[in-house]
């Protein structure tokens, strides 16, 4: 199962990986792929990677989820990481045709980061 990993350097961010799934992905694919992300701080959408937008999608996911006031906080201090990722989720699956991501004309898939900086991996299954 090939995996790559991502560098992330704020705390929340969202980074197109589409190039690297793609990369990923053997040549004769055909199906799904599903895109993984193998945290529980970070998740993987699909969605536009205009620059404008990503920062919307950064910001909202601060506005929905307060970073204090948890009571896991008391563990380890990251409470608004777990609660983000959650609302975004894990993983997606995409269409694939012969090789090739079947995404719509303005679709991307993103690494969506809310416990960085980190280094990330994501797992491409086809």
């Amino acid at each position: 199962m090939p995996t790559f990993t991502v560098e992330t350097d704020r705390r929340l961010q969202v980074v197109d990986v589409t190039d690297r799934v793609s990369e990923a992905l053997p040549d004769d694919a055909d199906g799904t792929a599903t895109v993984f992300s193998r945290h529980t701080t970070a998740g993987v959408a699909v969605n536009e990677a205009e620059s404008r937008l990503l920062g919307d999608y950064e910001a909202m996911l601060a506005d929905l989820v307060p970073d204090e006031g948890w009571d896991h906080d008391d563990l380890d201090g990251n409470a608004d990481s777990h609660l983000r990722s959650l609302l975004v989720g894990a993983s997606e699956t995409v269409p694939v045709d012969d090789g090739d991501l079947a995404l719509g004309t303005w679709q991307s898939v993103l690494l969506v980061e809310c416990d960085g900086p980190r280094a990330r991996t994501v797992e491409v299954r086809a």
